[in-house]
């Protein structure tokens, strides 16, 4: 039978029980065995992190550079969870109060404004379901360079999720992803060329993300005889800005493209040309979306307030809820 969502969910939890815990606190100084021995390298702690490892990072701001390098970013090894929103005294994750303690993952390391800003604040690649981002505010990254199609560089200024060769399916949940700029999918990029990106988003928010050309918050990429299989559960996209594909932009051409939305809301996002809230660009006609519960309001341009696909690529949705713009 396979598993449902909340069983994966679930599974990693109880994998985390007996997990080492690394903590991190900015302005500490200690090995990061404890919260009163906390280290302030959230890199670094990521660097040591082996499966099976949380790290515990308490509120405050973190970059992924101090040599203005915008190449580095936050690279989250597979099998490790990385959980934000601590005071810095918690004993279990239970015990966290995540709007009370905003973590920050930052892209900003250079002069201040987004010109100089990492290219990718988060990096995940070739990881399980039991790689874990929870609770962190990701903002700021700038995937704006001048390299070829999927790069790293151009793609996923907040998160660049790599399953090319391999394949990659962590799960993302109670983040936000805010004012991040990419090429193509301006705060998330799922690359599944000649392999597989499928994560599960959970619970996250995704705000103000501008893509130069396609998915504003989102790019979906199964080419090249890939498939990227991702979920997104009770999450919200708003305005966020692109060329196709205002919050999401799925590709396949060659490969499958499999979009799953369920309770997630899509308002004031805009395309400047198709697809206000998503847009499929399918190619071989691989490119699925299935909805539940899923509101639209507001996006532009309107294509029936909903999605655009090209190709008659083929949807399924049900349990749609459209709100009429005033």
């Amino acid at each position: 039978m396979k598993p449902t969502i909340l069983t994966t969910v679930l599974l990693a939890f109880i994998c985390q029980a007996t997990a080492q815990v690394i903590y991190v606190h900015q302005g500490a100084s200690g090995a990061g065995t404890s919260w009163s021995d906390a280290s302030n390298d959230l890199v670094g702690a990521l660097e040591v992190a082996t499966p099976g490892t949380q790290v515990w990072v308490a509120a405050g701001s973190y970059n992924p550079a101090k040599d203005n390098d915008r190449a580095k970013s936050f690279v989250v090894p597979n099998g490790v969870s990385l959980i934000g929103g601590f005071k810095g005294t918690e004993t279990s994750i239970e015990d966290r109060k995540i709007g009370s303690n905003q973590t920050v993952l930052s892209g900003e390391i250079g002069a201040p404004g987004i010109a100089d800003n990492s290219y990718n604040v988060l990096l995940i690649k070739n990881a399980n379901e039991t790689t874990i981002v929870d609770g962190f505010l990701i903002k700021g990254g700038n995937a704006n360079g001048d390299v070829k199609e999927a790069g790293k560089m151009r793609c996923g200024g907040g998160l660049y999720i790599d399953g090319q060769n391999g394949s990659s399916k962590p799960i993302i949940r109670n983040c936000g992803f805010v004012n991040n700029y990419g090429r193509d999918g301006a705060a998330v990029y799922n690359n599944g060329r000649d392999g597989e990106s499928s994560p599960q988003f959970v619970n996250c928010t995704f705000k103000g993300n501008e893509a130069g050309l396609d998915g504003g918050a989102v790019y979906n990429d199964g080419r090249v005889n890939g498939k990227t299989n991702p979920v997104f559960v009770d999450c919200k996209f708003e305005k966020n800005l692109a060329t196709y594909g205002g919050a999401i932009c799925n590709a396949s051409e060659a490969g499958v493209c499999n979009l799953t939305l369920e309770n997630c809301s899509f308002e004031s996002n805009e395309a400047f040309l198709r697809g206000g809230a998503v847009f499929s660009l399918n190619g071989d006609q691989k490119c699925y979306l299935e909805m539940q519960d899923c509101t639209f309001s507001a996006n532009y341009p309107d294509d029936q307030n909903m999605v655009f696909t090209s190709n008659s690529s083929r949807s399924k949705a049900f349990q749609v809820s459209r709100t009429e713009q005033p």
